[in-house]
């Protein structure tokens, strides 16, 4: 696997080794969400990443924005949104390794648009409205995510 490959409710989907905990951060600004195209495959994905062992959920999405972005966020403005756990939500890397993806999301919102890095684990960082949204191929595993975003 050359890439990483995402799935959703999908049965043609690889078996996996086991469950790996991540975090993931809603940055909206100006009724916008902020999403990262990945450099691991051409899918647009929300801002966020695994889990390491010695952290709290919400350090988790902080440092991820911090990693992805270069947004240092403060734990108030943390908001925590939902916990992502069917077990159709299936991740493939390109090192082979296949995981079912348990995630906790939280929300920030940011009152002006922030200038971002973008990280070498992104192609690109773009705002992007709810009409947007419909135009870009999301990572399966975040379309639920995205898809109650924008129901909100």
């Amino acid at each position: 696997m050359t890439q990483a490959q995402f799935y959703y409710k999908d049965k043609n989907a690889p078996e996996p080794k086991g469950n790996r905990i991540g975090t993931c951060i809603l940055l909206e600004c100006d009724g916008k969400l902020l999403m990262e195209h990945r450099a691991d495959s051409d899918t647009w994905a929300v801002i966020g990443g695994g889990l390491k062992a010695e952290e709290r959920l919400v350090e988790g999405a902080m440092r991820e924005a911090f990693e992805e972005t270069g947004l240092m966020l403060q734990e108030e403005q943390m908001e925590f949104y939902h916990i992502y756990d069917d077990p159709s939500r299936i991740a493939g890397y390109p090192d082979g390794n296949v995981w079912r993806i348990i995630t906790a999301v939280y929300r920030a919102r940011l009152e002006e648009l922030p200038e971002l890095i973008c990280s070498e684990e992104s192609r690109e960082l773009r705002f992007f409205s709810k009409e947007e949204l419909r135009e870009v191929k999301i990572a399966a595993t975040h379309i639920p995510i995205v898809e109650d975003w924008k129901d909100d």
